[in-house]
């Protein structure tokens, strides 16, 4: 299936590794001009280099390195992609971190970094996106939530947080439909990759990582980045025309909602 993404351009934040560069991958095989987006150098240009090799041409593929927690690091992204590729036209918005424990337990500050790192950087690339995007004339975002954002389970700041992305992309989704342009938001189950949370759990703790996955994952197996990218490959693309406002769960069957 022809995905008819070639020659669009798509800002992926928290990309240099894991589902973010998954995304970036699968955007790229499909012919899409990237922006990599993290605040980490290194590992960002080993990203870009990757994802040029992909697509075979170097200036299809730009590296930001920016704070994306901050308002200029938002639009440091935002105004570089613009001026390298002269709009936008797809948005996906990666990065969300969630520290604390229980109620109790759980500061203030810990919560404010919770939105800080999540939901106002998800709020202000797409603020920032949208007009860009009617000037083209439409456009999709995509915020990467996850599964306790739909239901009870992991940590409770990221919960909270990855619940508001959901609710965010439904009310953006009812706002931008006559502005042509879709928004939803896509919840991944639990995905294993190289220095994430499930594979330092699976270093420091193998025989408890290996009793969750044979009684949490219904396939035996943690996700793969790849899984996730494709998704929302094919969710950002004209096939997926009458797609919006909802949240599209690809965790194997791990979530108990319907």
């Amino acid at each position: 299936m022809d995905l008819e993404l070639s020659g669009k351009v798509a800002i992926v934040t928290g990309s240099s590794r894991g589902i973010g560069l998954a995304i970036a991958r699968s955007l790229a095989q499909e012919g899409c001009r990237i922006c990599a987006s993290a605040r980490t150098t290194s590992r960002l240009d080993e990203a870009a280099r990757e994802l040029e090799g992909i697509t075979g041409r170097t200036g299809d593929v730009l590296a930001v390195t920016a704070d994306l927690s901050t308002p200029d690091g938002i639009q440091r992204v935002i105004d570089e992609t613009v001026e390298r590729f002269g709009g936008i036209d797809i948005l996906i918005n990666n990065i969300g971190l969630g520290r604390g424990g229980a109620l109790l337990d759980t500061t203030d500050a810990e919560w404010t970094e919770a939105i800080d790192q999540t939901l106002m950087p998800a709020m202000r690339a797409s603020r920032l996106a949208v007009p860009h995007m009617k000037r083209r004339g439409g456009g999709v975002i995509v915020m990467i939530a996850s599964i306790f954002g739909r239901e009870a389970g992991g940590r409770m700041t990221y919960n909270a947080i990855k619940a508001a992305e959901i609710s965010l992309a439904k009310s953006l989704a009812q706002q931008l439909a006559p502005e042509n342009i879709r928004v939803l938001s896509v919840s991944p189950g639990s995905i294993l990759f190289a220095g994430g949370s499930w594979w330092k759990r699976q270093q420091e703790n193998p025989e408890a990582i290996a009793d969750f996955v044979a009684r949490e994952l219904p396939f035996g197996r943690f996700g793969r980045p790849g899984e996730v990218g494709d998704v929302v490959a094919f969710l950002a693309s004209p096939r997926a025309s009458w797609i919006a406002g909802t949240s599209v769960v690809v965790d194997g069957g791990q979530s108990r909602a319907f």
